[in-house]
Parts: structure tokens; C-alpha cells; sequence
């Protein structure tokens, strides 16, 4: 009878040198490489808000919460930021409403409908209009878009003239340059960059997840919805959030067609002003507390940006873990 060999518990199973041999030189330079180049972004982020901060310290104290917060703006002893975070938030959104079904909409053709050779032009031209200079598309938009969009909003104005809601958001006062006209020049200068990028996410997803749609008997809608969304929903609400920062940040375009009037008001097709537009404009010429004020109002900007940014990153993140069944 032959015997049966039994291993010994408190035996070392075998030696576990290989693992344990360090790391060749160039993993660990690039290691450090990428640690420092990480570090050095937040370095960075961190500096440009001690320093702006600083600049800003004399209006944030003299104000209070309450003075950054209100409308009273006159250049001279009173600067209330809120007409200005309020321009910059509904320019933002209206150029975010628009641009992101389009951009999404789009980037779907490329991927799942139109066929590649018919695809890839539409996709230069995208790519084209994506580094189109912004001072291009606010003289684009002051010359042409707005003279011819008045009779429009005009028109519009005096139909919903009374009507409930929608009287309040399209009615008079209109204005060739509003807050209006300002986010459809942002949604026209977002969609490509949204696009782009959207495409080349939903490039990724397996083929393999589609062709297993299909062969379950999926029709492509269903696909999309099964298949392609959840695999790229996250990278589509960065290429969104990418956007939201340009249409946030943007100076030069909104301030051509903005206004350039530090109103709060219901209205969406009367004049406005944004963050960026005003610092544009009136920096060159401030100084002392309204200087003050135009760089509190970037630390604003800058604090708006990184909330905005978190929220998103926090929905993207529950999504997934609920996708996950966690």
C-alpha cells in the first residue's frame, strides 16, 4: 500500500522571494514621477486659492456675507456679487440644457448608428469646431446672432405675453444680448468639446456587451440603454462637467453678448452680466476695494467650480454603486 504524503501546516508553502525582490529602477521613477506630478496639480490649486484669497481678504472683510450676497453694485463703496453669480449660473445651465442632449444625441450617431466612413468627416469637424477661438464665436455672436435673434425674442415675448410661469421667463423686456442669447453661445462653443469626448467614451464599451444585447433580441435603443450607457455614464458626466467649467469660466464670448447689466431678474431675454464678463471688463481700471472685490469675485468662481464639481463626482459615484447593487 502506498503511503499519502500530507503536508505539514506549519510548513511554509513555498518561498515568496520573487514577489519580494524590489521593483526595477524605472517602475520606481515613474512611480515618483506621477506622485509628484499629482501633488504638483494640487500644489498649484492650492496656491492660486491662498493667493486670490489674500488679494480679495479686504472685501470679503468689510462686506460680510451678507454685503457679497446682495445686488447693490455701484463700483464705489457698495459690491454685492449675487447679480453676477446669479448671470453665471443661468447662462451656465441654459448652455448645459442645450448642449448636452445635442452633444450626447451626436456622439451616439457616430458610435452605434452612422457607419464609420461616413462618421469620421462629421467627427473632423467636430474636432475643428472644438479649438474655434471663443473671441470668434462673442464677435460671431454680438455681429450676427444677436441682431437676428431680437425679432424672435420679440416675437415670443408678446405670444407668452401674461401666460403663467412661462410669461415670466420669456416675456418682456427682451434684448438681443441677454442671458439667453449668452447660453446659446456657450451651448454652440460646449457641444463640440462634449461631444468629442462622449464619443470617445461610448467608443470603449466591449463589443461583446452589444453583440449580447442583440443576440438576447434587443432592438439598438435597448442596446444603448443596457449595453452602452451604464458601461459609459460616468465618462459622459465628466465630458458634461468639462463643459459646465468652460461654459462657467467662459469670459471673452459672454461678455459680447451678455448685456453688461448687473440685474437679477426672472426674465431670460433681457441683459445680465457673469463673473468672468465683469472681471473682464473692469479690472484694467480698478483699484483698492472694487479691485478687491472683481478678485473675490474669481475666488467665488473658483469655489462654485470645485462644489459643482464634488456634487457631480458624488452622483456619478452613487449611481455606480447602486448599478453595482451595493
Amino acid at each position: 500500500m502506498s503511503s499519502v504524503t500530507q503536508a505539514d501546516p506549519a510548513k511554509s508553502a513555498g518561498s515568496a522571494s520573487p514577489l519580494a525582490h524590489r521593483r526595477p529602477l524605472g517602475d520606481r521613477g515613474f512611480q515618483i514621477l506621477a506622485l509628484a506630478s499629482g501633488l504638483l496639480v494640487l500644489v498649484i490649486l492650492v496656491l492660486i486659492a491662498v493667493s486670490t484669497s489674500q488679494q480679495a481678504t479686504s472685501w470679503f472683510t468689510k462686506a460680510g456675507l451678507s454685503g457679497i450676497f446682495s445686488t447693490n453694485w455701484d463700483t464705489t463703496s457698495h459690491f454685492g456679487a449675487m447679480a453676477f453669480v446669479y448671470g453665471t449660473v443661468i447662462t451656465s445651465v441654459i448652455g448645459i440644457v442645450i448642449a448636452v442632449p445635442v452633444s450626447v444625441s451626436i456622439a451616439l450617431l457616430l458610435t452605434e448608428v452612422v457607419p464609420r466612413r461616413w462618421a469620421q468627416p462629421i467627427v473632423y469637424v467636430i474636432d475643428l469646431l472644438a479649438v474655434v477661438p471663443s473671441v470668434v464665436w462673442g464677435l460671431w455672436g454680438i455681429i450676427v446672432f444677436a441682431p437676428w435673434v431680437q425679432h424672435i425674442y420679440s416675437s415670443i415675448a408678446s405670444g407668452l405675453k401674461g401666460v403663467p410661469v412661462l410669461g415670466s421667463l420669456f416675456g418682456p423686456p427682451t434684448s438681443g444680448t441677454s442671458f439667453f442669447t449668452a447660453g446659446i453661445i456657450l451651448a454652440v462653443m460646449i457641444t463640440p468639446i462634449v461631444t468629442s469626448l462622449s464619443r470617445e467614451v461610448i467608443a470603449t464599451v466591449p463589443a461583446i456587451d452589444k453583440e449580447g444585447a442583440y443576440a438576447l433580441g434587443a432592438t439598438r435603443w435597448e442596446m444603448i440603454r443596457g449595453a452602452v450607457w451604464p458601461h459609459s455614464q460616468g465618462g459622459v458626466v465628466g465630458a458634461v462637467l468639462l463643459g459646465l467649467g468652460r461654459a462657467m469660466g467662459e469670459t471673452i464670448a459672454a461678455a459680447l453678448v451678455i448685456g453688461s447689466s448687473a440685474t437679477v431678474t426672472s426674465h431670460l431675454f433681457s441683459t445680465g452680466y457673469s463673473m468672468p464678463a465683469v472681471i473682464a471688463n473692469e479690472f484694467p481700471e480698478a483699484s483698492g476695494e472694487f479691485r478687491s472685490a472683481l478678485i473675490g469675485l474669481g475666488v467665488l468662481l473658483f469655489v462654485i467650480t470645485i462644489v459643482v464639481n464634488l456634487v457631480a463626482r458624488g452622483i456619478v459615484g452613487r449611481s455606480a454603486r447602486r448599478m453595482r447593487g451595493a
